[in-house]
């Protein structure tokens, strides 16, 4: 059967308000406080992944649910700017569309969501037709969407039995539970897992993070940890890999781990090796942060291999090879040797 789309991306997609850099603590009390920079601007990590790959040459479609209002349609209309298919995004004609505000300080942000629709969705709002028409399916945001992430499990042991590949993005909890049962169910149909090193730690209860990370590879998946300015920690379940970051003037940090994910999708449905897969996705992190707001610096496919390559170096691949088979991360033939 052949490929309605290169990748699938379901979870969340809502207006980020940014604001910041601020200068000191958050004052309350009705103070006002003066900030350099605002805007409003696509958000979600599902949603900032799924504009991520766009960018990088995937076709791309999104599965979700937002409200019936003008937040919602801010939604729609933006993602389809960004080439996203928006045809599985529901609107729901009772609940509204979240929101997101996203306040950034030094290197740190603090981010409130008002969820929404986010927790009404679920793996009805998945499409049968798209598990079984793409390459790859993508789910983040799990601990904001409890039905989805019940539906998870069966959502990607359907998509593998049509032979795409998996890759989930947990993002943070914010009840601080970490779900460990129903990750227990999940992670052995997940083919790459994406965290942060933070929530490497929380998700494994271990706090060194080279542990950490082998504790959730050997539950199934690749273990791609993203470190930040230290680049990526990769384990496979035999042993680890340390990819270093590209350097960058770093504006915004929000939304990097997002094009991060989808730098890590892109290579590795191109076929590349997994030290260069790795590689170009933290370069693709790392280039997001030159503007603010998640999706507004994304790179190109050219661009992040430019990044890799330096100002001499040849750029590779123009774009992903679309319409090959999908390589499944978990074949220990298809990870590269650590360095």
């Amino acid at each position: 059967m052949p490929h309605t789309f290169d990748l699938l991306v379901v979870g969340d997609a809502n207006p980020d308000v940014v604001l910041g850099p601020l200068a000191g603590p958050l004052a309350f009390g009705q103070r006002e406080q003066l900030v350099p920079t605002g805007l409003i601007t696509l958000g979600g990590s599902a949603a900032i992944m799924a504009c991520g790959a766009a960018r990088l040459g995937l076709s791309v479609a999104f599965a979700g649910r937002i409200g019936d209002d003008d937040t919602g349609a801010y939604v729609r209309s933006a993602l389809q700017a960004r080439g996203v298919d928006t045809g599985a995004l529901r609107t729901d004609p009772a609940l509204p569309s979240p929101l997101t505000a996203v306040l950034n300080r030094e290197h740190d942000r603090a981010i409130l969501t008002a969820p929404g629709t986010l927790p009404a969705t679920s793996g009805a709002d998945v499409p049968a037709e798209l598990l079984a028409g793409c390459r790859h399916v993508h789910a983040a945001s799990y601990f904001l969407m409890p039905q989805l992430a019940a539906a998870l499990p069966a959502l990607f042991a359907q998509a593998r039995a049509h032979g795409a590949t998996t890759s989930l993005d947990t993002n943070d909890d914010p009840a601080g539970e970490w779900d460990p049962a129903g990750l227990a169910a999940l992670l052995p149909v997940t083919d790459v897992l994406l965290p942060n090193a933070q929530e490497a730690r929380a998700l494994s209860g271990l706090d060194d993070l080279a542990e950490a990370a082998a504790h959730l590879a050997k539950q199934g998946p690749l273990v791609v940890v993203k470190d930040g300015a230290d680049g990526a920690l990769v384990h496979d379940g035999r042993e680890a890999l340390r990819v270093p970051s590209v350097p960058v003037r770093a504006h915004d940090t929000t939304g990097a781990g997002d094009t991060f994910d989808a730098g890590m999708v892109a290579a590795l449905l191109a076929g590349l090796p997994l030290p260069e897969a790795v590689a170009l996705a933290a370069a693709c992190g790392a280039l997001s942060t030159r503007a603010p707001g998640g999706t507004t610096a994304q790179p190109t496919w050219a661009e992040a291999r430019a990044a890799l390559a330096g100002p001499d170096g040849p750029t590779g691949p123009d774009a992903p090879h679309r319409g090959t088979a999908p390589h499944h991360p978990n074949d220990p033939h298809h990870h590269g040797k650590s360095q």
